[in-house]
């Protein structure tokens, strides 16, 4: 088997010769994304359930220890394990019943017992709790064979987390492993990080406006608008709020105005096209004549070379490829983690991990590419293999359904062998 050596930041294998014409690497983009001086946020507080997916503004700390008391593990009998002397088997009386919710009414003293429920407290004295299926029983007494270990079957109060505990950081992005977590601790409602709020402008006079009526074949010269349905879907999530989401024609004054309004009423601005170098692109130039910054302007990537990333005062700018599948790939890419940060998200937002390549691929040196790929089967030692297309078309997304995700194809390889180790993007995690 040929082993390919692991991708790490720094090392995506862009050409120097693309580096050269003005484009940054892969990593160095990423880079950037993600040392941004992220925005100050407004606090709210939200109940659990209306938490899912935000970003926690204060840590989760416990008031008091989990469990709170000492508690039976299962049913059974609680007994003090001191009782059990000599050889058995040993007789108890039975001096009480406790249930979940209630308390003991008597202590444990030695060979006395009390039956007792899953996540009833332990009464006093008692320090171990048999199984109700090891303990024969006849009226108010039970028979014991063995003797009981200390600490059996007994739940501390505290052995989950001790009082003054942490158990989520700033920053943390609330799921229900989550907000399970803040329950057990008795929260009821969480501090966290207001909604990014988000414009969407799409551009491109050959681009239908989304009333054009369904089914029909389109105009000649004149395509579906895939992107606003497509990034609408990617950002209704529950840390944005889409505040606009807008068709606007190739015309520089009209961006200019439009790109000016937005940065003074939002965090973020997304377009998608416009960014070439042709006459015909202005958004770059709208966006640089409001006296926005560039941060980079070209990234040495397929698909999604033009991909830009600026800021004009407190709002960011991220500029999407035209082409839909380079709009939906530089969103997993960049798009995502940008949100991240602006939302102080601790977590990383990109996953990838290593599969074995079911079959050759052959790439053009220089730019590093992304490329669909399938999750195929596991090979002969159990290891995912992933089989990727044989090219990637950047303007064609109805294959996307049956895709799980990118390879990265380092910029400096032009051919991997099967067998070969890469790294893969799974799209549902990215």
């Amino acid at each position: 088997m040929t082993l390919h050596e692991t991708i790490t930041a720094g090392s995506c294998g862009c050409d120097a010769s693309e580096l050269a014409s003005g484009l940054i690497s892969y990593d160095e983009a990423l880079h950037a994304i993600t040392t941004l001086a992220a925005p100050e946020l407004d606090i709210e507080d939200l109940a659990l359930s209306q938490s899912r997916g935000r970003v926690l503004a204060h840590s989760c700390v416990t008031s008091h220890p989990l469990p709170p008391f000492d508690r039976a593990a299962m049913d059974g009998y609680a007994v003090s394990s001191k009782a059990f002397q000599g050889q058995g088997p040993w007789t108890l009386q039975v001096a009480d019943r406790v249930t979940a919710g209630s308390a003991a009414r008597h202590d444990i003293r030695e060979l006395t017992a009390a039956q007792i429920f899953t996540g009833a407290p332990a009464p006093d004295g008692a320090d171990a709790i048999i199984m109700q299926e090891k303990v024969n029983r006849s009226d108010d007494h039970i028979l014991i064979d063995r003797a009981p270990r200390y600490g059996e079957n007994i739940r501390y109060a505290g052995e989950e987390c001790a009082a003054n505990s942490e158990v989520l950081a700033v920053g943390t992005r609330l799921g229900p492993r989550e907000i399970a977590a803040c329950a057990a601790i008795g929260k009821t409602t969480l501090s966290v990080n207001r909604q990014l709020k988000v414009a969407l402008l799409v551009t491109g006079n050959e681009v239908l406006d989304t009333s054009f009526p369904a089914g029909q074949t389109p105009p000649r010269a004149m395509i579906h608008d895939v992107n606003t349905p497509l990034l609408e879907a990617e950002m209704a999530r529950p840390d944005i709020e889409l505040h606009v989401a807008q068709h606007v024609p190739d015309q520089r004054d009209t961006l200019h105005e439009l790109l000016g309004q937005l940065a003074q009423t939002v965090d973020l601005i997304v377009t998608t096209g416009g960014l070439s170098v042709g006459e015909e692109d202005h958004v770059r130039p709208a966006w640089q004549n409001l006296g926005g910054q560039i941060t980079f302007s070209g990234v040495a990537i397929k698909p999604g070379k033009p991909v830009s990333l600026g800021k004009l005062g407190t709002c960011h700018w991220l500029g999407l490829p035209g082409n839909p599948l380079a709009a939906f790939v530089t969103w997993q890419l960049f798009g995502k983690p940008l949100v991240h940060r602006l939302t102080h998200a601790r977590e990383h937002a990109i996953s990838r991990r290593q599969l074995v390549l079911s079959q050759p691929v052959t790439h053009k040196l220089g730019r590093c590419e992304f490329r669909p790929a399938i999750i195929a089967r596991c090979d002969g030692l159990g290891r995912e293999m992933v089989e990727a297309d044989t090219a990637t078309h950047s303007g064609q997304v109805t294959g996307l359904p049956h895709r799980d995700g990118v390879i990265l194809i380092p910029g400096d390889i032009d051919q991997l062998p099967a067998g070969s180790l890469v790294d893969f993007f799974p799209f549902s995690n990215c």
